[in-house]
């Protein structure tokens, strides 16, 4: 019986947020909380061309546009943007609206993707791909052992996040920038009420 089986799946996408920051995630998927700014209107612009489903064969690969995913096994739903079918070898292809990044937070989604493919079709799904929009880079991502670790790790924090309906504080750091939920989740407030009452606990401690 999988651990995750009577709890609600949640969404792929679920995992790059948390990845890049735990409190984005739960505003996003525990409060429902969801802002534009200029980079998520730039991210639907780009998928409005691969959130139709559709098929496609070029030359010898069979391309697969916002493709239904999910994994039973670790409580995961949703779609790939593009999964390419070489042969019978699922490669999944996440579209980004930004330019080549280092973080690895992306790398996360799509192990996820493929994990969920690997369940759903019995094959082994050693690579896939990020393609950033605005750079028109594509890197590809192989999906180590470590990545995928992180991948169940990563999973087992949302659902317990979702389940006890934890809203972590905010960093309040350089991520906080440019977030679409900034007006929302109000970093530098918070973060700043939460060190006065530090402070002032320390003030007022008799030792």
């Amino acid at each position: 019986m999988s651990s995750h089986e009577k709890i609600e799946p949640i969404m792929v996408s679920a995992l790059e947020h948390y990845s890049y920051c735990p409190r984005q995630c739960a505003l996003i998927h525990i409060e429902q909380t969801f802002d534009e700014n200029l980079y998520t209107l730039r991210g639907r612009a780009v998928h409005e061309n691969v959130d139709i489903e559709s098929s496609r064969l070029k030359e010898t690969v069979r391309c697969e546009r916002a493709l239904p995913i999910w994994s039973e096994r670790l409580g995961l739903v949703g779609k790939a943007d593009m999964v390419e079918f070489h042969g019978n070898v699922p490669y999944p292809v996440e579209y980004k609206s930004g330019k080549h990044r280092a973080g690895h937070h992306e790398s996360l989604q799509v192990c996820a993707q493929a994990i969920c493919l690997e369940e759903m079709l019995k094959v082994t799904v050693e690579k896939g791909a990020i393609f950033w929009h605005a750079s028109r880079e594509r890197k590809e991502v192989v999906f180590t052992e470590t990545m995928r670790n992180q991948v169940e790790e990563v999973t087992s924090a949302i659902h317990k996040m979702m389940v006890e309906k934890l809203v972590p504080p905010p960093v309040n750091d350089k991520r906080c920038r440019d977030c679409s939920l900034k007006e929302s989740c109000l970093p530098e407030a918070i973060h700043n009420k939460t060190r006065y009452h530090s402070l002032m606990k320390k003030l007022f401690v008799v030792e």
